[in-house]
């Protein structure tokens, strides 16, 4: 019984995937419906105010009348509240589904247990905890968010063999390129998928980056700007309007407290579940010197500078590798 409740939330969790960027402030939901081990509806949620993965899945079933006698899983605890749609719990109870998976609970507080508790109340079968650490692993940004106070945060550059980010000098304001056009890529997808991208103020005046997702289909995350000094003229390229601009500047922060934890408190209190922080050195360096980081993804491309401007320093064992042609890829995890 448990592996094939297993095999439908899987389902749930490829389901709930294809929202990954679009969803935001909503987490990430699938949900499949089933009667006699057959998929009879399925369906996920694609973004924020439209249907919820259960309206979506209920919607496919050509015939209702088999819901009577399904049982519909889901990888997150349906929804027991009004928000910009209603209930997801009422509607599985308006249908009669008289068995309900669910992989984790909502850890958010108008959800966390209710819809449990009232889809137990209209005496239907509940199933909690299927699947359980690959659905919180799915939604580790929003369970960052709500359970933590902040956002889920990536940490990502690129550095040549010999440890350098930059050269010292430029002649103009545009970025070196260490790595291949496939990384580099890969980078914009990763844009994509994540709420937020932030930088500091050296990165802007040096680099002039806009900070998207122009290589990549996609939606562009908000762009997020340490300005201490308003030192950056609206005349670069994060003030067009290919996407929202955050600046911080000190009346936001206190910036003689820890700075990285004051960045990441404000960017709670602005919705920010996830950023990606891709630079400069001095930016990063402050996230990783107060350990407040979940991910930093490092390119080595296969160049040397000899000198320049020297990459971050981080000591975590926990990586994983890949190559991308001649590029390394390295993947940190700042926990155990």
């Amino acid at each position: 019984m448990k592996s094939t409740e297993e095999k439908y939330i899987k389902r749930c969790i490829e389901l709930a995937k294809n929202g990954l960027g679009t969803t935001y402030p909503n987490p990430l939901v699938g949900c499949v419906i089933v009667v006699n081990n057959e998929i009879i509806g399925e369906g996920w949620h694609q973004k924020a105010g439209e249907p919820h993965a259960e309206v979506n899945a209920i919607n496919a079933v050509k015939d209702k009348s088999l819901l009577s006698k399904s049982t519909i899983y889901v990888n997150l605890e349906p929804c027991s509240h009004y928000g910009k749609t209603p209930p997801c719990c009422d509607l599985i109870i308006a249908n009669n589904i008289p068995n309900i998976v669910i992989g984790t609970i909502d850890p958010f507080a108008k959800v966390s247990g209710n819809g449990i508790k009232k889809l137990l109340e209209a005496g239907k079968n509940v199933t909690v905890g299927i699947l359980e650490e690959e659905c919180n692993e799915l939604n580790k940004r929003f369970f960052m968010y709500h359970k933590k106070k902040r956002p889920y945060i990536i940490l990502k550059w690129a550095e040549s063999l010999d440890g350098f980010i930059a050269p010292l000098s430029k002649e103009k304001s545009a970025p070196v390129w260490i790595t291949n056009e496939f990384s580099r890529q890969l980078v914009h997808k990763w844009r994509s998928e994540e709420q937020a991208i932030l930088v500091g103020t050296n990165t802007v005046l040096e680099d002039n980056p806009s900070l998207t997702t122009r290589d990549w289909t996609g939606n562009n995350p908000v762009r997020i700007v340490l300005d201490f000094n308003n030192r950056i003229s609206k005349e670069n390229h994060i003030f067009d309007n290919q996407a929202e601009t955050l600046l911080i500047s000190k009346n936001y922060i206190n910036i003689n407290n820890n700075i990285a934890t004051e960045i990441a408190n404000y960017l709670y209190t602005k919705g920010i579940q996830s950023a990606i922080i891709e630079g400069g050195r001095q930016t990063l360096q402050t996230f990783i010197d107060e350990s407040l980081w979940d991910e930093a993804r490092i390119f080595k491309g296969n160049c040397t500078l000899n000198k320049g401007v020297q990459a971050p320093k981080i000591l975590i064992k926990n990586v994983k590798k890949q190559q991308i042609l001649n590029d390394e890829l390295l993947i940190f995890f700042n926990h155990d």
